[in-house]
């Protein structure tokens, strides 16, 4: 599980990182709600890594977002 996460965690923002300093345009193929939900989740991850301890709320907001997640999977709408 460790591996699998550290793989998704750094590829995304490794791979960002490279094109922004060769200026390639990149294109993750992602639609616009899905950008915010990345952002938003790294953003997320960020601040409940960053700070001391974690609380209830934190970790209230990660499900949160996880549900979106999911809902967006079987969102036949789009």
């Amino acid at each position: 599980m460790g591996s699998a996460l550290a793989t998704i965690g750094l590829t995304i923002p490794a791979v960002l990182a490279i094109s922004w300093v060769t200026g390639e345009k990149l294109e993750l193929g992602l639609e616009m709600t899905d950008i915010v939900l990345l952002t938003l989740t790294l953003v997320v991850s960020v601040v409940t890594f960053i700070s001391q301890r974690t609380n209830p709320l934190q970790g209230a907001v990660h499900l949160a977002l996880f549900a979106t997640y999911v809902i967006m999977i079987f969102d036949v709408s789009a």
